[in-house]
């Protein structure tokens, strides 16, 4: 017997070479409107946190005459005096601290709290849902600056009382959007999957639901920040906000207004930060709405 080798290589031909056509890459286009208004709120963030060891007087000391203009020989008067001769730079950089401090704890206790009875009301319906949604229609009715001055009439003005309203104002709002996201995920697949393998309601609340609903309800976050900003200075301005001599800038507006004629930068210097504050968190909140919002790529 003789051993036969058997060659059992398969050989195939290729044949013609095909050219794909080539697909370009598809590349997003960053506004460059959102890198400007990251850079401002780093650049805010970072001075209003480092104020105390800035080479800038405390914001209560008079440094030059009163209603001086901007001096771009002297980092304390970069802005000017107001009309006690403190720096408006000084001010502003404390200000931002009453600000920013305001507008994030008010929208995150708001984002917490209105978030959790909004995914509970939209989850189990119902009475639940009925009575959620009229409590929340009725705050949402009601107009927020007579509530802010009847809580600043009623309690006695301070940071405690301005967070207490403007927490207030912004719970009804997340209750909205939390309770449509939830009865939108409700229905989905994988959460009647986990309802029919036996899951409970607290498991497939917090498993299931929460994680797909805190993106997009984050994402609004820096818009109603923004708007508790403009709130806070607001009340500020009519002099039922922060009690002087602790600076903010909807009150350095009020302190200024009736030297506008003369001395126009002691109005146009806290207003310009509170726009330029407002439009970066407008369009940070708007960047992050498209990125996680799904409802927005549908």
């Amino acid at each position: 017997m003789t051993d036969v080798a058997v060659d059992q290589t398969v050989r195939t031909d290729p044949g013609p070479a095909v050219d794909l056509p080539a697909v370009p890459v598809v590349r997003k286009r960053r506004s460059l409107l959102v890198y400007l208004s990251v850079l401002w709120l780093v650049v805010l963030i970072a001075a209003a946190l480092l104020a105390a060891v800035l080479p800038l007087a405390p914001f209560a000391t008079p440094v030059a005459a009163p209603r001086l203009g901007p001096q771009f020989g002297s980092l304390e008067l970069l802005l000017g005096t107001d009309t006690l001769g403190r720096s408006m730079l000084s001010r502003i950089i404390y200000g931002a601290r009453v600000s920013l401090v305001v507008g994030t704890v008010a929208g995150l206790v708001g984002f917490v709290i209105g978030s959790l009875i909004g995914l509970f009301a939209g989850y189990f319906g119902k009475r639940l849902d009925a009575g959620v949604s009229l409590v929340a229609d009725a705050m949402l009715a009601f107009p927020p600056l007579i509530l802010l001055l009847a809580l600043a009439s009623i309690l006695e003005p301070s940071v405690p009382t301005i967070l207490l309203g403007l927490t207030l104002l912004v719970i009804p709002a997340f209750i909205r959007l939390s309770r449509a996201n939830t009865m939108s995920w409700s229905s989905r697949e994988f959460v009647r999957a986990a309802r029919n393998i036996g899951a409970g309601n607290f498991r497939i609340l917090f498993r299931e639901i929460l994680p797909n609903l805190l993106a997009p309800l984050a994402a609004y976050l820096p818009i109603v920040m923004a708007a508790l900003i403009v709130a806070e200075g607001s009340l500020s301005f009519l002099g039922l906000g922060i009690p002087p001599p602790q600076p903010s800038w909807g009150g350095m507006i009020n302190d200024g207004k009736d030297a506008i004629a003369t001395s126009p930068h002691l109005v146009f210097v806290p207003a310009l930060v509170i726009f330029f504050t407002v439009f970066a968190l407008n369009q940070v909140g708007d960047h992050l709405r498209t990125k996680f919002d799904r409802t927005m790529h549908d």
